[in-house]
């Protein structure tokens, strides 16, 4: 493909229109990933605080983790949230078996989470760091349909992973490529069924209720604070193959449901391995830290996906004697919701070759996304 330097389409649209930043009401510091439910969609706060939000907007929901939720009746430029205070005594500590929850949702997901055909309107974002430097950014607009919501195992190891997830590019808004300076080329092969997998919060239980049950993993949980139906839990797992998990979930206790995973995955014990790249030259990869994080809203009895979320830091690439420091990040916002099909998309990507290499489906509608500072800049460069 074609390197392109830098692709604007409708940056004019972008300075022009209204927006709205979300803040901790202790500090006025900016809250990132703040999300703001309308009546036909929905958004998430950049790096900064802000979202695109037309100054007619009515009736929408603002909520964080760790914040109080607040509705909203007339459009404001500035929500201010109040970080939860009920938090559980100290001397009180209060266990929670987390295998069991996990294991439970796992069994009955289906009944809780929606799982017919399904059609979304998507941002999806992805950002990569070369030892700590910005390098490469895209900030796309897609259709992704998805036959049930979940992945399915037995279409995944057949790599028929078209009749699990389907996805049309339409508006690429920015894709910019810096020279990294990096060893050389770290792209792999085709795309594999964990890569797949990675959309689905199944995929994600799966993964994790694997490590709890290892023989001789220590799996903590505890209660945070409590919120009327909704429960913040820590979590800590110790996988006997060296791997720790920790991090936060939010429980509805009612629907029993996890409607917010934030956990991370500290992985710089695990000694490197070895991959080919697309030049076929070998080289040695050492796994650093991962975020993992899945959103949740509930319409119509069930609970929607709303944000997947991946980053990683402190991950290396060892090839000839040196050695470079990979970060990343991956976001995809599901901005609209509508039932769909089992007809899936025409067009749509082929997912056997980089999605950059598809050609767009051109659509033209309003941006769902703004840039942060640190990215407007690396625009500007």
């Amino acid at each position: 493909m074609k390197r392109i330097s830098i692709l604007f389409s409708v940056i004019s649209a972008l300075f022009s229109a209204q927006k709205i930043q979300i803040v901790d009401a202790e500090n006025n510091q900016p809250i990132a990933n703040a999300r703001i439910v309308l009546s036909d969609q929905l958004l998430y706060t950049n790096e900064d605080g802000f979202a695109p939000l037309e100054s007619s907007a009515q009736n929408f929901e603002v909520s964080a983790s760790g914040f109080q939720k607040e509705n909203i009746r007339n459009f404001q430029s500035v929500v201010r949230l109040k970080p939860y205070m009920r938090d559980i005594e100290e001397v009180k500590i209060i266990n929670v078996d987390i295998k069991n929850l996990f294991e439970d949702l796992l069994k009955n997901y289906h009944k809780r989470y929606y799982d017919d055909p399904s059609l979304y309107d998507i941002t999806f974002k992805s950002k990569g760091f070369n030892n700590d430097k910005l390098y490469f950014m895209v900030i796309a607009e897609a259709k992704l349909w998805s036959e049930s919501n979940t992945y399915n195992y037995k279409y995944g190891y057949k790599k028929d992973y078209d009749k699990i997830l389907q996805m049309q590019l339409n508006n690429v808004k920015y894709y910019k490529r810096n020279e990294s300076k990096s060893i050389f080329n770290t792209k792999t092969k085709e795309i594999n069924h964990e890569e797949i997998g990675n959309f689905f919060f199944n995929f994600e239980l799966n993964r994790i209720l694997v490590n709890m049950k290892m023989k001789g993993s220590k799996n903590v949980g505890r209660l945070l604070s409590e919120d009327g139906d909704l429960q913040l839990i820590g979590v800590k797992i110790k996988s006997e193959n060296g791997i720790e998990i920790e991090g936060e979930i939010t429980y509805d206790k009612k629907d029993r449901v996890v409607t917010l995973y934030d956990l991370n995955y500290i992985q710089g014990g695990f000694p490197p391995y070895k991959r080919i790249n697309t030049d076929g030259k070998e080289f040695d990869f050492q796994p650093g830290n991962a975020n993992v994080t899945f959103d949740f809203y509930k319409k119509d009895g069930k609970y929607i996906q709303a944000l997947k979320k991946t980053s990683g830091e402190k991950f290396f690439v060892m090839y000839d004697g040196k050695k470079d420091e990979k970060r990343f990040s991956t976001e995809i916002i599901y901005n609209t919701f509508a039932n769909s099909d089992k007809k899936g998309l025409t067009p749509k990507v082929d997912l056997t070759k980089s999605i950059w290499e598809n050609v767009p489906v051109k659509e033209d509608k309003e941006s769902a996304v703004l840039l942060s500072k640190e990215e407007q800049e690396f625009i500007n460069q």
